[in-house]
């Protein structure tokens, strides 16, 4: 467990951007691709760029997009920026390496460490703060998360394996289950040591709080909001885009 007094530790941003985007498709992986007249980073960033707490943003990159000059670009009229070439071939990878960096930067080891994915540009500074404003009472960390209001069903799993249209086996109950959202706000030290023994394990960790989780800790779970999905298929681009268009009028 951490040490020292919560509320007097500093907040930091980190985006993992190593990710190809294949599903959605592009010349470029989807987070530097324009959504809404701006590459679909720039929102993530201005939203941790205006949110008063956060002091810093750190940005992992394939080493091979390092030297790209759209980063430039991006860059441009944010508040404290690092891109590092951190970028692993999994996100758990790419999270560890930009923490080791920040740890190398000289970044306090108990600092809280905001990780939000890139393609999630429905982010704003209101949940950003209400997530801060939340963890920073408690020493136990936290996620954005909305309770699920869909009726989930099973699937039976021979028809998934022979690729036929499954049937539904069950219904399951969904009354204490949440969808997770980012950002994920965790000390840097604790996180960083939490990713290194899950991927040591070879643990199936979808997320931070996953492997905080698997460290033995039970993050706090804050309420965020529809608009903060993640953009992944063609569709969910369609719809962030209607959303980031009607914004700016």
């Amino acid at each position: 467990m951490p040490s020292g007094n919560p509320s007097k530790k500093k907040c930091h941003a980190l985006l993992p951007t190593a990710g190809t985007g294949s599903r959605l498709g592009g010349e470029l992986p989807k987070q530097f691709q324009q959504l809404a007249g701006k590459p679909m980073l720039c929102y993530a960033i201005e939203a941790f760029s205006n949110t008063p707490q956060v002091e810093s943003i750190w940005i992992g990159v394939s080493p091979g997009f390092i030297d790209n000059p759209i980063l430039q670009t991006i860059a441009n009229g944010a508040k404290e920026i690092q891109f590092l070439p951190t970028g692993g071939p999994t996100r758990q990878e790419t999270v560890r390496n930009t923490l080791a960096a920040m740890l190398n930067a000289g970044i306090a080891e108990d600092d809280w460490i905001l990780v939000h994915d890139a393609a999630r540009p429905g982010i704003t500074p209101a949940l950003i703060e209400k997530l801060i404003n939340t963890v920073q009472t408690s020493n136990a960390g936290g996620i954005l998360a909305v309770p699920l209001a869909d009726t989930l069903k099973q699937a039976d799993l021979d028809s998934v394996i022979a690729g036929n249209i499954p049937h539904s086996e069950r219904t399951i109950p969904r009354e204490h289950l949440w969808q997770a959202q980012t950002p994920q706000m965790f000390g840097l030290k604790r996180l960083h040591d939490a990713l290194e023994s899950a991927i040591r394990l070879e643990a199936d960790v979808t997320d931070e709080a996953s492997a905080i989780e698997l460290a033995g800790a039970k993050p706090l779970l804050i309420e965020g909001a529809a608009r903060n999905f993640k953009v992944t298929h063609p569709a969910d681009w369609d719809l962030m885009q209607l959303l980031l268009s009607s914004a700016t009028r």
